[in-house]
């Protein structure tokens, strides 16, 4: 690539930087398209890769598909939220597992022993898992637009109505739904809500 090409500061072309960031819009209306499950395991090649506290990677995805399935999690979600989940190919039922020390003999080989620390600490546990999740949920955003698909994540929610449907025998807990389809135009019919520039939002000491 050439340095030519580079956005002004950044590592990456404009084009780039408009797929992921600036063109990249909240979707409210969806593609007919298929979003494959080879597609979503790909973009989780991606968001494996994002860092977490001692690699510990709790965040957990429950792929909502068929009909069946829809119609289980819809009745859960807030009533303005409730179409927009009926109508979208596809629905990820973003979560994290409490239980990921059980994990951490293969994920942090160089710490022997922490999964046995960590089971003895349950609610140290629940925290360093949700806080690293929703790490991971911005970078699944971000691998979902690098796939050429379109999001619209929601929290609007009865998260305790998903747990149980969903994960009663697994443990995991709910975080967000992320409606997913195939990005072939804005997906939204408002126009771009403004943002804070960068003299508004970083203070240097």
């Amino acid at each position: 690539m050439s340095i030519d090409t580079l956005t002004h500061d950044l590592a990456i072309d404009d084009a780039t930087a408009d797929l992921l960031f600036r063109e990249a819009r909240t979707i409210r209306e969806y593609s007919d398209a298929e979003v494959t499950d080879a597609q979503i395991a790909a973009v989780y090649d991606l968001v494996k890769m994002a860092p977490t506290a001692m690699n510990t990677q709790p965040l957990r995805l429950l792929s909502v598909r068929s009909p069946e399935a829809r119609e289980r999690l819809v009745p859960h979600m807030a009533e303005g939220n409730q179409a927009r989940v009926s109508a979208a190919p596809l629905s990820l039922v973003v979560a994290y597992d409490p239980a990921f020390h059980r994990h951490m003999d293969t994920l942090f080989p160089q710490v022997p022993g922490m999964g046995d620390k960590f089971a003895e600490m349950p609610e140290v546990r629940e925290e360093m898992a949700r806080t690293n999740a929703l790490l991971q949920a911005g970078y699944l955003i971000l691998a979902l637009r690098a796939a050429g698909l379109s999001t619209g994540p929601m929290n609007g929610m009865d998260f305790a109505g998903v747990d149980a449907e969903f994960f009663s025998e697994n443990g995991w807990r709910s975080l967000l739904v992320v409606n997913v389809a195939v990005a072939d135009g804005p997906g939204t019919p408002h126009p771009r809500t403004p943002r804070l520039d960068a003299a508004q939002a970083i203070s240097t000491i």
